[in-house]
């Protein structure tokens, strides 16, 4: 899941904590920030964007349609589903992909529908019920694209930009994620946003990426709040608004966007455009710390130490510093804190902390 990077904006800096918090950049294929998730897509009836991977080019995809599969091929086909209901995107988000896949299939040769052509092309993609064939994915997403799904748009856009069925154009995939946004697809708007961010595709523009990342934010979608709320609290793009920030911070967090719950956290603890809450800052600070922040992990620590917002946890303490020390991020405070402390105190944290740090030695490894 490889692609070119793109810096989101300048790094925040927070006076209490003095810790400069990672902003997004484009370091993943679905153009998200490397510690945020991959921005959702509307479910049911639309399937989720192609996984990114980059493979070697293919050869050049036939325009001819898949056979459908025999009727003996579909054994472990889904159990019926209600009246109204799409049963290829039901199948799908069941697991029953050779079913989804025969369904698509009838209803592309009956209709020519653009939504099943996405799904094909999807289940080629990650090659669930068929084998991945990026080319063949590629074809379907195209032939999709043309007849205006967004999905699809979307889904080409992220195979140009890395590299998947041969296509390498980064300015067709700008193009599709400008006709994605314009159809409403919020995914589509934060990555376009992200490239005006970038300055590379377009001339930089600031307030161009806020308008992009206000679209797709009302449409809720986390990472679009993380990276409006980054513009508000630098007045870039737009006037500098302390209290829109946090608002919008508040939203991804809820949405478990790991980066927002620890600049949300740091907003409670400091009071910068909310009112002032070390017990709230505490929870958001855990709550970040279990998703791996070592930012969180180690502001959570300090807490714990001081028993700031929280009740003091000597234990907790140590256990989370160690965690996030693990994690690259050291703390002299805490060092000294973890010193202080008795053998069985530090004993029974280095207990505790073992679980984590066999966590980040597998992501490592």
């Amino acid at each position: 899941m490889t692609a070119g990077r793109l810096a989101l904006v300048s790094i925040a800096m927070v006076a209490a904590f003095a810790l400069l918090v990672p902003q997004p950049t484009l370091a993943q294929l679905q153009l998200t920030p490397p510690s945020v998730k991959p921005a959702a897509q509307a479910k049911p009836a639309k399937p989720r964007p192609a996984k990114p991977a980059a493979k070697s080019a293919a050869a050049k995809p036939s325009a001819a349609k898949p056979n459908a599969p025999s009727l003996a091929a579909t054994t472990s086909a889904q159990p019926p589903g209600p009246p109204g209901v799409d049963r290829a995107y039901g199948a799908y988000q069941r697991g029953y992909y050779l079913s989804a896949f025969f369904d698509a299939t009838q209803r592309v040769k009956e209709s020519n529908d653009r939504a099943a052509m996405t799904l094909l092309g999807e289940l080629y993609a990650d090659g669930l019920g068929v084998p991945n064939d990026d080319a063949k994915a590629a074809e379907w997403y195209r032939l999709a694209a043309d007849r205006g799904d967004p999905n699809a748009m979307f889904a080409l856009a992220m195979f140009n930009i890395g590299g998947r069925g041969g296509l390498h154009d980064r300015n067709a995939a700008a193009a599709l994620l400008a006709s994605a946004a314009k159809l409403g697809h919020a995914a589509a708007a934060y990555d376009l946003g992200l490239l005006y961010l970038e300055g590379h595709q377009f001339p930089q523009d600031y307030v161009r990426a806020a308008e992009l990342f206000r679209a797709a934010a009302d449409a809720g979608n986390p990472e679009a709040q993380y990276a409006l709320a980054t513009l508000y609290k630098e007045g870039r793009g737009v006037d500098k608004n302390p209290a829109e920030a946090a608002r919008l911070l508040a939203a991804a967090a809820l949405a478990d966007n790991t980066d927002a719950a620890v600049e949300y956290g740091i907003a409670l603890f400091n009071g910068i455009g909310v009112t002032k809450n070390e017990a709230g800052a505490a929870k958001y600070f855990r709550r970040a710390a279990l998703l791996g922040s070592p930012i969180a992990q180690n502001r959570y620590a300090r807490m714990l130490a001081t028993g700031r917002g929280i009740s003091a946890d000597p234990v907790a303490a140590i256990k989370w510093h160690i965690v996030a020390k693990a994690g690259g991020l050291g703390d002299q405070f805490l060092d000294d804190f973890m010193r202080n402390q008795k053998a069985e105190v530090r004993a029974a944290a280095e207990a505790a902390a073992k679980p984590y740090l066999q966590q980040i030695a597998q992501a490592r490894y």
